[in-house]
């Protein structure tokens, strides 16, 4: 497991939003691995840090042993009502072992509190079996930003 010394975070100055409530929001971010590669992710924003479920059948977690410089953006375009937020992160990333709370506190935030609801893909990672190939090795990347960019770019509707 990579475990770089954690950046300390550099808070948003003059945020011109509320950026935790922002990130509550159970939106896509897009992170770029080196390659580089950009691929779209649901995340968990807890504690100043990003959290993606990942593993072994994806390609982050040997991208950032091999070089843990991570950027993510998380934002919103809402051409009908003019609503553009974005927030930008960069720094390192960190490969930690997956903890189911922290799973389900994530698949509640996209699907829903109904695990039986939800699809089986989702389930086993929190239920699946260790002896199964599939879900051996599934852990979390975070990224607890150096840096933290928010931009309010809303426009006007017609």
């Amino acid at each position: 497991m990579t475990s770089p010394s954690p950046a300390p975070t550099t808070p948003v100055q003059d945020p011109p939003f509320d950026v935790d409530r922002f990130l509550a929001r159970p939106l896509t971010a897009r992170v770029a691995t080196g390659g580089p590669t950009v691929r779209p992710t649901r995340y968990l924003w807890e504690e100043g840090a990003f959290r993606i479920l990942t593993g072994p059948w994806a390609r982050p977690p040997a991208r950032v042993r091999e070089d843990p410089a991570v950027a993510l953006v998380v934002d919103v375009c809402e051409p009908t009502t003019g609503l553009t937020r974005q927030v930008i992160a960069n720094g390192s990333a960190e490969i930690l072992p997956f903890d189911v709370p922290r799973g389900r506190r994530k698949l509640s935030r996209y699907l829903g509190p109904d695990e039986s609801r939800c699809d089986e893909r989702f389930r086993r990672h929190l239920h699946g079996d260790p002896g199964d190939p599939g879900e051996r090795g599934t852990v979390w990347l975070r990224l607890r930003p150096r840096r933290l960019r928010a931009a309010k770019l809303d426009f006007r509707v017609g």
